[in-house]
């Protein structure tokens, strides 16, 4: 019986294995364009929620290889190598999970300040189109009159 899981051990392997099964889905979900910044935001706190989830869960996987080292000095070399196999192929996918956390809040972040810096761009863009319009609007100086075809070829 020393060298069998305790019955912790497997209420928490299938906690973090339903939870590293839901948040892989939640981030292989396609990426779509996005033209709303408050969608943008919205993403992005859903991925910081998952990554505080994701360090809620640590205590849960320190636990397993806590276990699976006890269970590793106490029990026969076939059963300990099967737990150490399960609980390196959840490590492997808890690092890659953790890694396409952080890249997607860096690409969104990203994504983020490049889309509102366009926002402004258009804004400027748009008052200066707004300004040209009313200049090509306004009436031209008669032929005759110097001074307002000088201050006109300025302003142009």
């Amino acid at each position: 019986f020393d060298s069998l899981p305790p019955a912790r051990y497997k209420e928490t392997m299938s906690t973090v294995l339903v939870w590293i099964q839901q948040s892989e889905m939640k981030l292989s979900m396609p990426q779509v364009a996005v033209a709303e910044y408050e969608i943008m935001e919205q993403r992005l706190r859903e991925l910081k929620a998952l990554q505080s989830s994701l360090q809620e869960q640590q205590k849960g996987l320190n636990y397993l290889s806590t276990t699976v080292e006890d269970m590793s000095r106490k029990a026969p070399a076939e059963v300990s190598q099967r737990y150490r196999s399960e609980l390196e192929l959840i490590l492997g996918r808890w690092k890659k999970l953790s890694a396409q956390l952080v890249e997607h809040c860096q690409k969104l972040e990203e994504l983020m300040t490049k889309f509102q810096r366009f926002q402004n761009d258009t804004k400027t863009l748009k008052k200066w189109m707004a300004e040209v319009d009313v200049f090509l609007k306004e009436e031209w100086p008669a032929l005759g009159d110097s001074e307002a075809l000088e201050k006109q070829l300025e302003q142009c």
